[in-house]
């Protein structure tokens, strides 16, 4: 494996697993206080366009490290919808 290769493949696990640690984070408080989703969609949502970039270049390497990326982000969006729903007031609770 060449140089660029491993720089390449570095740099894919550096950016993919950058919002693995606010996921870890919500789950762990079971809150999504503090969090805010939309950095999570809007980094998902360019994602996706690396990974069509990826399929037209034919590299693997941008499109695994990238579906990998989308799929932390939209559970990290999940995981917040999922904890903001629950810690909502309910009308019928007043």
């Amino acid at each position: 494996m060449d140089a660029v290769t491993v720089i390449g493949l570095v740099a894919g696990a550096g950016t993919t697993f950058a919002a693995l640690p606010d996921l870890v984070t919500m789950l762990r408080r079971r809150s999504s206080r503090g969090m805010n989703p939309r950095m999570a969609a809007i980094t998902g949502s360019f994602q996706i366009l690396w990974v069509v970039y990826g399929a037209f270049i034919g590299s693997t390497s941008v499109v695994l490290w990238n579906v990998v990326a989308v799929v932390v982000n939209s559970l990290t969006v999940a995981a917040f919808l999922a904890f903001r729903r629950r810690e909502r007031p309910r009308a019928d609770a007043v």
